[in-house]
């Protein structure tokens, strides 16, 4: 009997907040030779627990989920469960979330648009030892670790006017061209909330538009521009 014929199937918990996407990844791993799901989960805290009671093989993570986000699920099953590993499995393919998720311990990477194949391989990679990263995701991480790194400022910048550190963040948040509510939805707070910030960040600086904060940010050297 060959090794193939006796292996047993990967055992796969599935982890995303949004109900759809979550039942269709469980119905097409399904229909997968060598795996077996055993498990769902809505968010983070929910994945660390079924790891906890079902000690899966793999957790397919998605990143972007309420209360305990895919990143901080990684960290803590990585620290506490290493016999099961984390294919982050997630409609994003930027750098933003890519490499907090591999440093926080995640071995495969694969957007959501992947074929059943695809997923497959990255599981049995991972499970083999390697990584199971897709091809697209394989080349960025290649360009990243051949860019030069950012030069770190010498003293971390104290927030100008008296901002707190939140209306601070959201300050960069304009600056980087986001509305009122895409700042909301980044920061898990209400549009409200953000106009708020808003309104106390621009009487303590003087602003009077969001143009005047951009300009602001890069003037306090808050936003670096980019490299010509």
């Amino acid at each position: 009997m060959t090794d193939e014929a006796v292996r047993k199937p990967a055992r796969v918990v599935v982890a995303d907040d949004q109900t759809v996407v979550r039942e269709g990844i469980v119905m097409l791993l399904g229909l997968l030779p060598g795996i077996e799901v055993v498990g769902a989960a809505v968010d983070g805290d929910e994945a660390v627990r079924l790891v906890a009671e079902l000690a899966p093989d793999v957790v397919l993570m998605d990143l972007r989920m309420p209360r305990c986000d895919g990143v901080e699920a990684t960290r803590r099953i990585r620290a506490e469960h290493p016999g099961t590993q984390v294919v982050v499995l997630t409609t994003f393919a930027d750098d933003a979330s890519l490499f907090p998720a591999l440093r926080a311990g995640a071995r495969g990477y694969l957007t959501k648009d992947a074929g059943g194949d695809e997923i497959v391989r990255a599981v049995e990679s991972v499970l083999s030892g390697d990584a199971g990263l897709s091809p697209s995701i394989q080349r960025r991480l290649l360009e990243r670790l051949s860019e030069p790194e950012p030069q770190e400022p010498s003293e971390p910048a104290e927030p100008p006017d008296g901002l707190t550190a939140r209306e601070t963040e959201v300050l960069l948040l304009i600056a980087e061209g986001l509305t009122n509510q895409e700042i909301a939805r980044t920061l898990h707070v209400s549009t409200a909330t953000v106009k708020t910030h808003i309104n106390n960040l621009f009487a303590k600086t003087g602003l009077k538009d969001r143009a005047q904060a951009v300009r602001y940010a890069y003037g306090k050297g808050l936003v670096r521009p980019p490299a010509g």
